[in-house]
């Protein structure tokens, strides 16, 4: 599987980048792909189904500069930063019978990133998290084709939890583990420094081939038309 490890100058683009590397799978055979990245500074991304109004204090937000976007797939607004390391991994379904399913192939997933982490109390939670005991440490989600599906998650390691109640609303929907709790005190952090966290990731995946290439065109015609549009970002 190729890696890349690409934070591309905006916001938009970095979310951008993502469809893209889907899009090129699904057009080219044999481009599995896995991708780190993280964005040094506080942002807000909804998915692609999330209510802006239910799940974002867009006027802190705008008080303090602080961007919201909303990304392809599925599942909850989540809040960017330093000390999160973001990773997103294309990949067909043909590689195993458990991915053509939403739900085990988020059990595929996941259980592949508990083992390569190595953390005895790691574990699936809820949906489509990760938990160390009762804390959320990683939020996943997914976007799916015809044959490839592009699963990208947060990998909590440094990050200040405290904001995440000033510009993040409870959300409408909660895992019976989160126990109504607010945000920091349900969102904590991996026992693990950035570079072994990159390394399970990549040895979850197998992701050996480093390549530095990636969809530009593509990347800048994703983001003309839907990732800078505030059609797009404030559609819901």
């Amino acid at each position: 599987m190729d890696y890349l490890v690409a934070t591309l100058p905006t916001l938009a683009e970095n979310l951008a980048l993502d469809e893209a590397l889907l899009l090129r799978a699904e057009a080219e055979p044999n481009r599995e792909i896995l991708r780190l990245w993280e964005w040094p500074a506080p942002a807000v991304v909804l998915g692609a189904a999330g209510v802006l109004a239910e799940e974002v204090d867009a006027a802190a937000c705008n008080a303090d500069a602080v961007p919201i976007a909303r990304r392809s797939s599925g599942g909850g607004t989540v809040m960017l930063g330093q000390g999160c390391l973001l990773f997103s991994v294309v990949l067909a379904f043909d590689r195993a019978a458990e991915l053509r399913q939403i739900g085990s192939s988020y059990c595929w997933i996941l259980e592949r990133l508990c083992t390569a982490m190595g953390i005895t109390d790691l574990r699936p939670a809820g949906i489509s998290d990760l938990a160390v005991g009762d804390r959320k440490v990683s939020g996943n989600a997914q976007q799916r084709k015809r044959h490839h599906l592009l699963h990208h998650g947060s990998l909590l390691y440094a990050f200040d939890g405290a904001s995440l109640g000033r510009y993040l609303r409870q959300p409408p929907r909660q895992p019976p583990y989160r126990r109504q709790r607010e945000h920091a005190e349900f969102v904590g952090n991996l026992p693990l420094g950035r570079e072994k966290l990159v390394s399970g990731v990549r040895q979850a995946f197998g992701a050996e081939r480093e390549i530095d290439a990636w969809p530009a065109e593509t990347v800048r015609r994703l983001v003309e038309e839907k990732y800078s549009q505030s059609e797009w970002i404030r559609r819901r």
